[in-house]
């Protein structure tokens, strides 16, 4: 039951391979309990309680509520997903509850900390430089996800528009504007690319050091490198340059609704937590300029 739930979410949902993953690692996490526990081998045939059960010995063995809340909606998914395959005529998640998680504001780079990175910083003039110079660019330039950028092909950056066609989760499109300068820099390593793969092209725009396929992990090295260079910010990865690209927005005054789509948010509600940063750096400045401040 579990390899048709995957497949469904693969070919009909559209889920990302690291959903998939993630998944499929928590059904598999359930299934050693059941087994180990009650001695069950099938997870189709459980009741509420068990679930629980297994739910409360993450919480003794540390799980954060995050991961909780993830495996959670992973069973609940599951079993929705078994009540319409007619393999159960109750659902044992209707009563588990996802505890509640303290929200924490986007980590960002400040803008001068950025300038410094995109306009001081020497990347080699290489293959390899140019290309991780566009991995930078990229990221901030548009805001796009880590996986985003990984699935990005050539195919769907038009440099005679200024545009990406980005695929994102839940297989939504949508267009991203693209500055003059990173438009050029595409156009630059294209060349280049061509030039280093003779002939062995690959429909990936990012390719590795071996010229393949990048990896989630690759990025992260990548972008941990430069930010190293100009911030001290904890967090140094993808998804800060992605709150960064729409703090920055934000700040310079770019409409809600249009920095949600260009994120490709299915709601308002996760665009506003942005609207925090911005609020504090107008207090901020408020602070520093109001007589009576």
């Amino acid at each position: 039951m579990i390899t048709r739930f995957l497949r469904y979410l693969e070919f009909e949902k559209r889920y990302s391979s690291h959903t998939l993953t993630a998944y499929r690692t928590d059904l598999n996490q359930l299934n050693v309990y059941l087994l180990e526990t009650y001695e069950i081998n099938d997870p189709v045939a459980v009741s509420y309680s068990i679930l629980r059960s297994w739910i409360l010995d993450l919480v003794e063995k540390g799980l954060t509520p995050k991961s909780l809340n993830r495996k959670i909606a992973c069973l609940k998914s599951f079993y929705k997903f078994c009540m319409r395959q007619g393999e159960i005529s109750k659902d044992p998640t209707l009563k588990l509850r996802a505890p509640k998680i303290k929200k924490s504001l986007p980590v960002f780079v400040e803008e001068e900390s950025m300038y410094r990175l995109l306009d001081q910083v020497t990347f080699e003039s290489s293959f390899d430089g140019k290309r991780d110079q566009l991995i930078m660019e990229l990221l901030y330039g548009t805001g796009i996800r880590l996986s985003e950028l990984i699935e990005l092909t050539e195919a769907q950056v038009n440099t005679n528009a200024r545009m990406l066609k980005v695929l994102g989760k839940g297989n939504k499109e949508r267009i991203i504007p693209i500055n003059k300068n990173l438009n050029n820099l595409i156009e630059q390593y294209l060349i280049l690319k061509k030039q280093e793969l003779s002939g062995n092209q690959t429909k990936n725009l990012i390719v590795t050091n071996k010229y393949e396929k990048c990896y989630p992990m690759f990025i992260y090295r990548t972008v941990k490198k430069y930010l190293n260079l100009i911030t001290t910010v904890d967090k140094k990865s993808p998804h800060v340059l992605r709150h960064t690209f729409a703090t920055h927005l934000l700040n310079k005054g770019a409409d809600l609704n249009a920095i949600k789509e260009l994120l490709g948010h299915s709601s308002l509600a996760a665009t506003q937590v942005y609207t925090h940063n911005s609020l504090d750096k107008l207090k901020t400045i408020f602070n520093q300029a109001h007589p009576k401040a």
